[in-house]
C-alpha cells in the first residue's frame, strides 16, 4: 500500500468514526427527551419506568382532590375506569381543572408507583378530553358520551 493510499484510508476512517460519534451522541440525546404516554392500568401493572419522565393521564377520581391548607401541594387520583393511580402536584393546577375531568400529567414515578407531577394539563371545555385519554377510556369501554367527537375535534390544538 502505498503512501498516499494509507493516508486517504486514515482520513476516511477518522471521518467515519466523527460521523459515527455524532449520530450516537444525537440518539442518545433525542432518547432522554421521549415522554410516553401510560394509562393507570399500565401504571398499575408495572409497565411504566421509575425515576424516569412519563405522561399519564385519565379522568379525575370524584372525592380525590385532597389539597394541603398550608401550601399548594395538591394529591388526587386518575383512572382509566379499570384502575387508578395517585399524583402528587406542587404548583398552581390549571383554572379547568376539577374532578371528572380527563387531564395529562407529566412526571416521575415514584416507589409507590405514585407520579410526582411536575406538569397538569387541563384544556379546553368541559366535553374536551385529551387524545390520549379518549383512546384509552375507548379502548376500556368506558368513554363518556359527547366526549370522542370533541376529542377528535380539537386534537390538532392539544
Amino acid at each position: 500500500m502505498t503512501p498516499k493510499r494509507k493516508k486517504k484510508l486514515w482520513i476516511l476512517g477518522l471521518m467515519l468514526a466523527g460521523v459515527s460519534v455524532t449520530v450516537g451522541l444525537t440518539l442518545f440525546a433525542l432518547s432522554s427527551n421521549i415522554n410516553l404516554f401510560f394509562t393507570p392500568t399500565q401504571i398499575q401493572a408495572g409497565e411504566a419506568p421509575e425515576n424516569r419522565q412519563i405522561r399519564a393521564g385519565g379522568m379525575v377520581v370524584e372525592g380525590s382532590v385532597k389539597r394541603d391548607p398550608d401550601s399548594l401541594r395538591v394529591r388526587f387520583a386518575v383512572t382509566d375506569s379499570n384502575a387508578q393511580v395517585w399524583i402528587n402536584y406542587d404548583k398552581i393546577l390549571p383554572d379547568l381543572f376539577r374532578e371528572g375531568q380527563g387531564i395529562v400529567a407529566v412526571g416521575e414515578l415514584n416507589a409507590d408507583r405514585e407520579l410526582i407531577a411536575s406538569e397538569v394539563l387541563a384544556k379546553h371545555d368541559e366535553n374536551y378530553m385529551p387524545p390520549e385519554v379518549a383512546e384509552a377510556l375507548e379502548a376500556a369501554g368506558k368513554l363518556p358520551s359527547g366526549s370522542q367527537e370533541s376529542s377528535e375535534a380539537t386534537e390538532a390544538t392539544y
